[in-house]
């Protein structure tokens, strides 16, 4: 009986007010199982940061009552972090195939033990502690993805996972309808639900549909075809193979994680081409433009990526020629849209034909719009509802779609990170939160930057540094020599020695006061410098580079 009278906690670490690091904590007494635990790529106001992770404080805390990890399916913003956690919290980690194929190359990219992968199949239940967690089918944007059904001592958890309904999905295999509406027939106490697309109206396309938007582009394309789209739409590539073969073309694949995806797709049987169809990108020029086909990797604009750099000339492989037509089968991710801009500018300058946006038919969605989000409400009529993986306004508009297909108010849970939401048979509330946050990753550091050095990094890139070097002879109590001057980022000093002149005789004269007053302490010294050369340098120019003064003792 003393179970019984746990109370069942759910508690988001990521994904809410936010797309991306998607990671949700289920607690019944001390027992816990985590849903998927993802990344998210850094803002604009975050120099130098590479990645972005949730904070799993609360995790390490409380490590030796995680029973399991258990993955919807093999996305960055709901696996990219496993590298890091895993690291430091050892429990199995149960997936479907393509899932755990992605991850475990991510593991090994970042020298994590991958022993811990346990793979599962659709409509299979694996028990963990007090919870059993079913694996249900759904369409996405990526191949075996899952929704979940979570059994707990107090009722039927359901996690939608990332989802939309495909009626005509590429590879057969449509979302489990059957599934959800049985467990909405026994029963459901909370259901946690994908809110990315809840203002969008209507039905998002079939996957398909981009299919016959391929093959209307390969039908007219008189030279090489070159596609960027996201590595792990796997079902997109096979539509490129698809398409390449009825038009009698080689595919040759570009981008690191394309490569990775395709050579783990292929062996897993999630990908399917014909033999000699796959090329390696070193053989192209083994064949007539007209003969190939290329899949990249850039279609955000990433700096770095295979795209960007063709379309800069800058690529050793590929060169973009007149008459190329390239496809950029995806639409920019919310702040993006200048870097894929500009690749379009570059590629029509190289002569390319491009063939982007929205009414060229050439992407879809892997988000349920609102149509298919009162279809999945109705199949499932939880007793309570958590709108999950989305910006807040998203998260609004989720609550309101159920409120419209008579949905009580009260029985509506719009959390924040970190907010512990418990539930009873018959009532749930926000009772508390826990740590939660953002860990930055710079390179091989993890959590090392913060909030001050993000502001010294801005600061930098903003208006730059000035460093102020003297040289002090302790035992006279004087300065024996500088200040010199050394300016980086602010302005160019060839170009500005009246300026930097005035700024030297400043920082003198600052010295010259912190003798007369007996100022001796270095740190006193600096503070005088700063302030007195900040505020000169502001009156001049309305900047305010950042000034580091270095005291050099003989």
């Amino acid at each position: 009986m003393a179970k019984e009278l746990q109370k069942l906690q759910i508690i988001p670490l990521g994904g809410l007010g936010e797309i991306g690091k998607n990671m949700t904590v289920i607690r019944y007494g001390d027992e816990i199982i985590l849903i998927d635990a993802g990344l998210m790529f850094p803002d604009e106001d975050m120099p130098g940061i590479d990645l972005v992770i949730p904070d799993i404080s609360y995790l390490i805390e409380n490590k030796d009552c995680i029973k399991a990890i258990v993955l919807t399916h093999g996305h960055e913003d709901h696996i990219g972090a496993l590298p890091y956690i895993l690291r430091q919290i050892s429990v199995p980690v149960y997936g479907t195939r393509l899932t755990l194929g992605i991850l475990e190359g991510r593991l090994k990219e970042n020298n994590v033990d991958s022993s811990n992968l346990r793979p599962v199949s659709h409509g299979d239940i694996i028990n963990a502690g007090c919870f059993s967690v079913g694996f249900i089918r759904v369409n996405h944007s990526i191949a075996d993805a899952c929704g979940l059904s979570i059994r707990t001592p107090l009722g039927m958890i359901v996690h939608t996972g990332d989802f939309k309904f495909d009626y005509t999905p590429v590879d057969g295999k449509m979302t489990d309808f059957r599934a959800f509406s049985s467990l909405g027939n026994r029963g459901v106490l909370v259901m946690m639900a994908d809110s990315t697309n809840a203002e969008r109206e209507g039905h998002t396309p079939s996957e398909k549909t981009v299919g016959v938007a391929f093959d209307k582009s390969f039908r007219t394309a008189r030279e090489r075809v070159i596609i960027a789209t996201f590595s792990s739409n796997v079902h997109r590539i096979q539509q490129v193979i698809d398409t390449a073969v009825k038009y009698k073309r080689r595919v040759a694949v570009l981008g690191r994680s394309m490569i990775n995806v395709v050579t783990i797709s292929l062996k897993l049987g999630y990908l399917n081409a014909p033999e000699g169809t796959i090329i390696d990108i070193d053989e192209i020029n083994n064949y007539p433009p007209n003969q190939v086909v290329i899949i990249t990797t850039g279609s955000q604009g990433e700096p770095m990526s295979a795209l960007t750099r063709m379309s800069m000339s800058d690529h050793r492989k590929v060169n973009i020629v007149p008459g190329d037509t390239i496809i950029i089968s995806a639409t920019p991710i919310p702040g993006n849209e200048k870097l894929v801009s500009r690749t379009i500018d570059n590629l029509l300058k190289l002569g390319a034909n491009v063939i982007y946006g929205k009414d060229q038919g050439i992407h879809v969605s892997g988000h349920a719009s609102r149509e298919e989000l009162k279809l999945m409400h109705n199949l499932v009529r939880p007793k309570f509802f958590i709108p999950v993986h989305g910006e807040y306004r998203h998260l609004v508009k989720h609550s309101q779609l159920a409120q419209e297909i008579g949905m009580d108010k009260s029985r509506i849970f719009i959390g924040e990170n970190g907010n512990i939401l418990e539930f009873t048979r018959e009532k749930g509330a926000i009772v508390g939160k826990v740590q939660s946050g953002r860990v930055l990753i710079d390179g091989l550091g993890v959590g090392d930057v913060g909030n001050i050095v993000l502001r010294d990094r801005r600061q930098l890139s903003q208006d730059g540094i000035i460093i102020v070097v003297m040289t002090m002879d302790k035992g006279k109590a004087s300065f024996v020599s500088g200040p010199d001057i050394v300016s980086r980022g602010f302005v160019y000093v060839r170009e500005s020695e009246e300026l930097m002149n005035e700024s030297k005789e400043r920082v003198a004269a600052a010295l010259d006061k912190c003798l007369e007053n007996k100022v001796t302490e270095w740190s006193a010294i600096k503070s005088n410098v700063r302030e007195n050369l900040g505020r000169f340098l502001y009156e001049q120019t309305r900047r305010r580079p950042m000034i580091l003064p270095i005291i050099m003792e003989v």
